[in-house]
């Protein structure tokens, strides 16, 4: 029984010490870590920089010795994967996982492998939407699942970009596009589909490119349960994660954002319609079609198309593609301050005790600390290169993909 206890621990460290998907631990941006570096350049504060090869926008996921993030060529035509030691940068597994026929054509804002991959003790998932998802043992790089039929039509230009989450012994992820609308959870050990739950909404009435999403499902709490927060085209819906019933929904007026959404102060925050981006703050307990009732407040200026929020304490940090830096109060929806910084940004932020990190699409990063008043600490560069993925946090260090590398910067 005590080594039972033992295993069961160093196992729960490990998942809350890991940046085992899209923004961090809890999905929401926050690390425990202490002594992030607050300054650097290409040549200061950088342990290891190391050629990816190929193409993808892509976060790193970090477990244990291992960083893995997935990369494609420029035409779609084969789809990988890349672990590489975190101490070192040296490259443990370099996988060919898919090679696809006709891959639709993408825009260049986009690439072939932009879903995150999410990872567990001894298994990593690596998905590239329609294309293909696959489970490797992290260990030895067998491939030990694959499924190639989540397929749903994004059209000329868009490509793939929903992530995957981890719920217990399931993966689940959204199948969005003009032709089928679902979400789907797959068994972690065999890959084969637990449940698979249309959305409800009648899409056959709406507009094609309405029906289509890009975000990524997130575990709220609900009652003495969870739920998964689930944006999609003209819907946002939530649902039993370990059933796939509907719990509740709500009808806005466009299709998904990118941005991911999160929970605090007793409210679920997610962005909605990429054409007019809208923040609901709303109250979680709702059943069947809450669109009426349970929008405590909104704000529509100045809002996120892929930046997911971020909350602290008691306010709400939100950065557009634009650059304006927005701070609400997250009870009240009420603007404490409203900044323009340099650049675009794609990048998700990141809140480190006391610092809150913006990094631009130049792979500028703007180091703000949070309060009820604007201040920036600093804003550090690397060499200019297009950064589209969300950076992961390993210990006091920064895992970067930027341009065709990967970075450990570290004080």
């Amino acid at each position: 029984m005590r080594f039972l206890l033992l295993f069961f621990s160093v196992a729960l460290n490990a998942a809350e010490s890991s940046w085992s998907q899209f923004r961090g631990p809890h999905g929401n941006g926050h690390t425990a870590a202490t002594n992030l570096p607050v300054n650097w350049t290409e040549t200061e504060n950088v342990v290891w920089k190391k050629e990816i090869h190929s193409r993808g926008f892509s976060s790193p996921v970090i477990w244990g010795q291992q960083i893995w993030l997935t990369t494609a060529t420029k035409d779609g035509r084969k789809l990988f994967a890349v672990c590489v030691d975190k101490d070192t940068g040296k490259v443990l597994h370099n996988l060919h996982l898919f090679d696809v026929a006709k891959p639709q054509a993408i825009t260049p804002e986009n690439s072939y492998a932009s879903p995150t991959p999410v990872i567990e003790q001894g298994r990593v998932f690596l998905h590239f939407g329609r294309y293909g998802t696959a489970c490797v043992d992290t260990a030895s790089g067998k491939v030990l699942w694959t499924r190639r039929d989540l397929k749903c039509d994004h059209e000329k230009g868009a490509g793939p970009a929903s992530s995957p989450m981890l719920t217990g012994n399931k993966m689940v992820v959204h199948v969005d596009g003009r032709d089928v609308q679902y979400i789907v959870a797959l068994d972690t050990t065999t890959g084969k589909t637990v449940w698979k739950t249309p959305r409800s909404l009648d899409y056959s009435k709406i507009p094609v490119h309405h029906r289509k999403a890009y975000s990524m499902p997130f575990l709220a709490p609900r009652g003495n349960g969870h739920q998964l927060v689930s944006p999609a085209g003209r819907g946002l819906y939530s649902y039993n994660p370990k059933t796939g019933k509907e719990l509740w929904h709500m009808r806005h007026r466009g299709w998904s954002v990118a941005p991911r959404p999160i929970y605090g102060q007793g409210l679920i925050f997610a962005t909605v319609d990429r054409d007019r981006p809208e923040l609901w703050a709303i109250r979680p307990d709702g059943n069947g079609d809450v669109t009426d009732t349970h929008i405590v407040w909104s704000e529509a200026r100045g809002m996120p198309q892929r930046c997911s929020p971020l909350l602290v304490d008691d306010l709400l940090y939100l950065v557009n593609r634009g650059g304006i830096a927005t701070c609400l109060e997250a009870k009240t929806g009420k603007l404490i301050w409203k900044e323009r910084l340099k650049g675009a940004y794609s990048a998700s932020p990141i809140y480190a005790k006391g610092r809150i990190y913006l990094f631009n699409e130049s792979a500028s990063a703007t180091i703000l600390r949070p309060g009820r008043k604007f201040e920036v600490i600093a804003t550090n560069i690397l060499a200019s290169q297009p950064l589209l993925a969300t950076p992961a946090v390993d210990g006091d260090a920064f895992i970067v993909r930027a341009g065709g590398h990967l970075y450990r910067i570290e004080e």
